[in-house]
């Protein structure tokens, strides 16, 4: 790793845990540096603005998040199995120590531009949560694998949002629980003659 590489990383790594429990606006080109331990005209030779650092932070938790997310739901014998392994990853998650709700939805909320830098990531991380949902409802072999992920995804960043909110970390079983319902249900519409039995 080039000392480039190492100070852009230590202050991705800065900036991002520094937004993520304090937030975008309330975060001052101050305590990145201070966190960071690098000096404000490196900063700005690496990323002309602040918005720019910020979009970098979220690409790094996303490439990081979405490692430990896939790595925790990872194969077994029964796709439906694995979808609903998801539930107490997300359990796991909402107990950890420092969690603050989804970082993107944070982000998002505290961007008025949609066409913003920051929007665009969290978009971004959206859709490759959607897609990797996706893969697991295909394999299930669901009649509409699509619209199943959708709807998971919003169970997600529903019980993500009430785990922040209520401190309730439970909010990750009582979606877990409305997915078993869903599942049967697209599972049913299947119909018995198309089922692999």
């Amino acid at each position: 790793m080039s000392d480039e590489s190492s100070i852009e990383a230590r202050l991705l790594e800065a900036t991002e845990q520094l937004i993520y429990s304090g937030g975008i606006h309330a975060t001052g080109m101050d305590a990145i540096v201070k966190a960071s331990g690098v000096a404000r005209k490196s900063i700005y030779r690496l990323y002309p603005t602040k918005e720019a650092l910020v979009a970098a932070a979220l690409l790094h938790r996303d490439a990081r998040w979405m490692a430990w997310f896939i790595r925790s739901t990872p194969p077994t014998d029964d796709p439906f199995e694995r979808v609903m392994s998801i539930f107490p990853t997300l359990r796991q998650w909402f107990e950890s120590e420092g969690f603050h709700g989804c970082a993107f939805i944070n982000a998002a909320g505290e961007t008025e531009d949609p066409d913003s830098e920051i929007r665009a990531v969290s978009r971004f991380h959206k859709q490759r949560l959607l897609d990797y949902l996706n893969e697991l409802t295909q394999a299930c072999g669901l009649p509409d694998s699509k619209e199943t992920a959708r709807q998971l995804l919003v169970l997600i960043d529903g019980a993500t949002a009430v785990a922040l909110v209520s401190g309730d970390v439970s909010a990750a079983d009582s979606a877990g629980r409305a997915a078993a319902l869903l599942l049967e249900a697209s599972r049913s519409a299947n119909g018995p003659s198309s089922s692999h039995h």
